[in-house]
């Protein structure tokens, strides 16, 4: 773009940056919003040091169509089993009754980015870490303290709406997750109650525990998410993303079944839990950091 950017229509142009395929031109102003192989995700037009180096850390790429279905009716460690079709969704976070989530492969995680798919791999949204310094990209590179350290990440729509932010506070052996909408104010939070055995957290809102997610093994690997009934209302299953991701990447891959429309702000709680449980836990060594 030159000076006759204002003449420009809103829409995709390629990245100027050439960090990407293409970044979003918002008739003003080239926006965070950047996509590639069509899938959406933010970084930020001026990147700092770290940030490139967050990026060149990166390997391959996002999952195709065939490989999020394979991780939703896969068997084994590579999928969750879920019978296929389940319910019809409405294409939001908030009205897929089956949401896959995939972190985006890292040798070095700098900044956590997830991409949230449907059951039919279309993506319907991504979540990203926001609000960090370079100081502190830095230390994540150069230091294994990622636990001691606060996450802020937000939740949004395909067309970059934030539908929820998330904060999980500098932890020392467990975590709390606040969530919160995407003007402020709290919805609920996220509390995790133990550290030996297997791991529990509560739902909480409004001085109440509306329900509680509950780790199946100690590896914290699979959950099952209960309301306040002890009904379960939710599955979250984690699926093998193949050797060399495991041996060599950051990355996670996993399922999250909602067994029925949940009311408000349960249901926000339970997408918050499912989309943000990797960071729960960070760097906890049962095998989900």
């Amino acid at each position: 773009m030159s000076d006759t950017q204002s003449s420009v229509p809103a829409g995709w142009h390629a990245d100027p940056t050439g960090r990407h395929q293409l970044r979003y031109w918002d008739g003003n102003s080239w926006t965070d919003h950047v996509t590639d192989n069509g899938h959406q995700q933010q970084d930020p037009l001026n990147a700092n040091l770290a940030d490139r180096i967050d990026s060149a850390l990166s390997v391959g790429g996002t999952p195709n169509a065939d490989q999020v279905q394979q991780m939703v009716s896969g068997g084994g460690w590579g999928g969750a089993g879920i019978a296929q079709p389940a319910t019809t969704g409405d294409g939001t976070i908030w009205g897929e009754p089956v949401l896959v989530v995939s972190q985006k492969a890292k040798l070095l995680e700098v900044t956590n980015q997830y991409s949230v798919f449907n059951q039919g791999g279309q993506q319907i949204g991504y979540v990203n870490q926001v609000g960090q310094s370079a100081a502190k990209k830095a230390l994540r590179v150069l230091t294994n303290l990622d636990q001691f350290m606060t996450h802020r990440l937000e939740i949004s729509a395909l067309d970059g709406t934030c539908q929820l932010r998330l904060t999980r506070p500098a932890k020392v052996f467990k975590s709390t997750i606040l969530v919160e909408h995407p003007d402020g104010g709290e919805i609920g939070r996220i509390v995790q109650d133990n550290m030996i055995g297997k791991i529990h957290f509560s739902l909480q809102a409004n001085g109440q525990e509306l329900g509680s997610i509950n780790a199946e093994n100690w590896r914290a690997w699979n959950f099952n998410i209960q309301d306040h009934t002890g009904a379960e209302v939710a599955r979250i299953t984690k699926t093998w993303e193949g050797l060399a991701k495991t041996l060599f990447t950051t990355a996670d891959n996993y399922v999250v079944q909602l067994h029925r429309q949940l009311p408000q702000p349960l249901l926000s709680l339970v997408v918050a839990a499912a989309l943000s449980v990797d960071t729960a836990l960070k760097q906890d060594s049962r095998g989900l950091g």
